[in-house]
């Protein structure tokens, strides 16, 4: 079994501070994130929400098959971070602030301007096993809270550490392109995101792209505390 970099066996809440367990305070941004979430999914009426369509909207059909790239997302998101945070400390750094920017622009959006897509259909001309799971992410997960899409912006991210890291491979780098690609898309054919929450994402991920990888303090910040170079 290939060796951590980080011997997190050793950790405990007392050494949170030491060079070698800093960066799990990064993990602090999902509390932070998880209660914004519950503001604006629960005491943000729909009442005050803008609609957000274009007509390329009515142009895309319901697609169930697309819900396997959609759901993708989770296992893409949650692999890459637990390979970063056990075999390279830098690249979890880095995908890691690269999702707190676009969770902090992304919230602050939807409580300064409050969003809301009306597209779900209300049937499925099919009935079989992704349509069931359309119907059960409908139910849990509001259609509040959309432009921009966080599933783009975090597709984004991940895409973007992967290649920047040293030994990933072509092949891999261009997965996870197809990946981040595939994922956009699926937003829309499963009805979960108006095309317009998949190009707001857009200059949210450059932001975060400029603030991570760019000349900048913050880039210098991840850098040099890093375990392992990514």
């Amino acid at each position: 079994m290939k060796k951590t970099v980080v011997d997190y066996r050793e950790f405990r809440l007392s050494r949170l501070n030491e060079p070698r367990f800093a960066h799990l305070r990064l993990l602090g941004g999902w509390i932070v994130y998880l209660v914004l979430y519950f503001i604006t999914e629960n005491l943000i009426p729909v009442e005050r929400c803008h609609v957000i369509h274009c007509a390329l909207d009515d142009v895309i059909p319901f697609n169930e098959g697309f819900l396997v790239f959609y759901c993708y997302w989770y296992f893409l998101l949650a692999g890459s971070l637990l390979y970063f945070l056990l075999y390279d400390v830098l690249s979890f750094k880095r995908l890691q602030i690269y999702i707190m920017i676009t969770q902090a622009v992304a919230m602050a959006t939807y409580i300064i301007y409050p969003s809301v897509q009306l597209l779900r259909p209300d049937t499925f001309a099919r009935d079989n096993l992704l349509t069931r799971l359309a119907a059960f992410i409908y139910a849990f997960d509001t259609p509040t809270g959309v432009c921009p899409s966080l599933h783009v912006g975090y597709s984004l991210g991940i895409a973007s550490v992967w290649c920047h890291r040293r030994g990933s491979s072509l092949a891999w780098k261009c997965l996870m392109i197809f990946s981040a690609v595939a994922i956009s898309l699926s937003t829309a054919f499963v009805k979960q995101h108006s095309v317009v929450d998949i190009f707001a994402a857009l200059p949210v991920g450059l932001l975060a792209e400029y603030l991570v990888f760019g000349p900048t303090r913050l880039k210098r910040w991840i850098e040099g505390g890093s375990v392992e170079p990514g």
